[in-house]
């Protein structure tokens, strides 16, 4: 009958494998390159070819050690440089010079065979990529699009007088339009429109010069030359220079081309 042992709290037994992988990973492969480095480069050479074959061989018994033979070509290149450069004498100026071509040389076709090794496996995306790539490419360029009708403006003449929706009459006297507060206005044709609340009045200026606005929420007034009514929009005045030329919001006209 086997006896159970019960183990004292606080105390970790690590199995060997456990045990093993608390070393730190690079210490074999510091190994392996001293080792190349202190062995004769031409026994170092054959030793690399033979990592090399043997990751070409595909069907070849060390394929399940791909990794690891890709690790000995990584650590054991330095090296046989190193190997390279003691035999030749590390104070020599051309041996400096083969080793800097050897190295060249030597990484360059690492990096072509690794590639050639990887040419059949997918790249997987990283996760952020991943993550990122649906969305930006569902996402809408640019803001968001709004269609915006404008009300055609309805010129009302002034010459037999018209009611003001404020409360009042506008009336045409002696080439002016005098307001219900009986302010007048100069070099401006008889007719005008309203906004839908009220707010805003416009009239054309004499000579088809432009237009004049009235903000008579804030009490301002606003003559811009050049510019003619195109329309109302949510009780905003649109304006544009021409029929040729898209009609504007008055935010836009009064930051650019304010003359009042």
């Amino acid at each position: 009958m086997a006896a159970h042992v019960p183990q004292r709290q606080g105390v970790v037994r690590l199995s060997p494998p456990a045990a093993w992988r608390r070393w730190p990973c690079w210490l074999p492969a510091l190994a392996w390159l001293l080792l190349l480095a202190v062995l004769p480069w031409w026994l170092d050479l054959p030793l690399l070819a033979a990592c090399t074959l043997a990751l070409l061989w595909r069907s070849g018994p060390l394929q399940a050690q791909a990794r690891l033979l890709r690790l000995a070509l990584r650590w054991g290149l330095p090296g046989l440089l190193l190997a390279v450069l003691r035999t030749f004498g590390a104070k020599d100026a051309l041996a400096w010079l083969l080793t800097l071509l050897a190295a060249l040389a030597g990484f360059s076709l690492l990096m072509l065979l690794e590639n050639w090794l990887d040419r059949g496996r997918p790249r997987e995306p990283s996760p952020a990529a991943a993550g990122e790539w649906p969305e930006l490419a569902l996402a809408p360029i640019g803001p968001a699009a709004a269609i915006i009708e404008l009300q055609p403006p309805q010129w009302r003449p002034l010459a037999a007088g018209l009611a003001d929706p404020l409360g009042g009459e506008l009336r045409w006297r002696g080439a002016a339009v005098q307001l219900a507060d009986g302010s007048r206005l100069d070099g401006v044709e008889p007719r005008c429109d309203f906004a839908a609340d009220g707010r805003w009045l416009a009239l054309p200026l004499a000579g088809q010069r432009g237009l004049m606005l009235l903000d008579r929420r804030r009490d301002r007034r606003h003559r811009l030359r050049g510019w003619q009514l195109a329309g109302w929009h949510e009780g905003q005045p649109w304006l544009s220079r021409d029929e040729e030329h898209t009609p504007l919001a008055l935010a836009h006209v009064l930051g650019h081309d304010e003359d009042d």
